[in-house]
């Protein structure tokens, strides 16, 4: 039986450059070799696409774009060619894909442009589509969601590129509405780049000024103070959610270029909360899993008060798939290992890829 050939999408463009390398790595070292022809290819900083011949541990310690073989790639939009363009040499060569596997994270990977490329390309891919994928990524997308379908997320307000010219008339008209502390935050972004706290006004404009460098929309919040919960939700028509997980230094701000030491290393699991606490929090993250229109894979995050309200905080539909990170240990908690992970992510893309949300 011939193989199923799979493209692992890596690298990108983002802050989370390096969060997808040491992923991408896992990813590939993962899949079964005996029934998957695996091309990786990756995308560099700059934004340039290459076909990688090399070693996963190149990928993993950033040296694959070094490698002699590295040859020019392009995902190709044209269903004709399902598969990626290889330029070598000047010689043109197509190679076919049943599957792609992105493993990026932030702008340009999470946020539906690689989903619509694939689309574009009548490939089946692993993941959410490019709607689930855009709105996840927009916070103010997934408040307004999650508010209209009854999920309590922070009390929020956005400013946009038309309130530039009045920022501080903007900023007093959220005062009015929201106690501080506050959160500041782009609305676009997969880090904690342009992210602040205010507590007064002086502070709000400042840090709104500063998120607006990250983005043209910046989501206000209430700043929340409570203990970090996490559930990896599995799966399309019936998706699950695993045990939750807790993340006991609640300090720690996210930095993508210390993932490899820090990312799931403070992950508690199972959480110590209650029964009934615990399955209100994982009916509530496939709740949204669905309300977002999510597919296959997301990991969803909550905050739990100190008067027992439960607020979700984000969705990520590209979370980090090192063996170390908080979707894997998760999943792993429920018995699934990486192979198992991406062997039945891979089946399931194929298997879906004629669903619509």
């Amino acid at each position: 039986m011939a193989k199923i050939k799979a493209a692992v999408i890596f690298g990108g463009v983002s802050q989370e450059h390096d969060l997808s390398l040491a992923s991408a790595a896992e990813v590939i070292r993962s899949i079964p070799t005996d029934e998957y022809e695996v091309m990786a290819v990756g995308i560099t900083r700059k934004g340039r696409w290459l076909y990688f011949p090399g070693d996963p541990d190149e990928i993993a310690n950033g040296s694959w774009e070094t490698n002699p073989d590295c040859t020019s790639a392009i995902l190709s939009p044209d269903p004709l060619h399902r598969g990626i363009i290889i330029m070598e040499n000047g010689d043109v060569s197509i190679r076919r894909l049943d599957v792609a596997f992105p493993v990026l994270q932030g702008k340009k990977g999470a946020d539906g442009t690689i989903q619509g490329l694939l689309d574009m390309a009548g490939i089946p891919y692993v993941g959410s589509g490019l709607l689930s994928s855009a709105s996840c990524m927009d916070k103010s997308h997934t408040h307004m969601v999650l508010d209209d379908y009854g999920i309590k997320t922070a009390p929020w307000k956005l400013i946009t590129q038309r309130d530039l010219s009045n920022i501080e008339g903007k900023c007093r008209e959220i005062v009015r509405v929201i106690d501080f502390p506050m959160a500041v935050k782009p609305a676009n972004s997969g880090c904690s780049a342009g992210t602040g706290t205010a507590h007064d006004l002086k502070e709000l404009i400042a840090a709104v000024k500063i998120a607006f460098s990250n983005d043209n929309k910046v989501v206000v919040e209430k700043y929340v103070s409570g203990r970090k919960l996490e559930v990896a939700v599995f799966g399309y028509d019936s998706p699950f959610a695993s045990n939750v997980g807790e993340i006991l230094s609640t300090d720690r701000i996210y930095d993508p270029t210390e993932v490899r030491k820090t990312s799931g290393n403070d992950l508690a699991i199972p959480a110590d909360i209650p029964k009934d606490v615990s399955e209100f929090v994982r009916e509530t993250a496939v709740k949204a899993f669905k309300a977002m229109g999510c597919k296959g894979i997301a990991r969803v995050d909550f905050f739990l008060t100190d008067e027992g309200t439960l607020l979700l905080n984000k969705i990520g539909t590209a979370p980090g798939l090192r063996l170390n990170s908080v979707y894997p240990k998760l999943m792993s908690d429920m018995g699934m290992d990486m192979e198992e992970l991406t062997s039945r992510l891979l089946e399931m893309a194929i298997e879906n890829a004629d669903k619509t949300y």
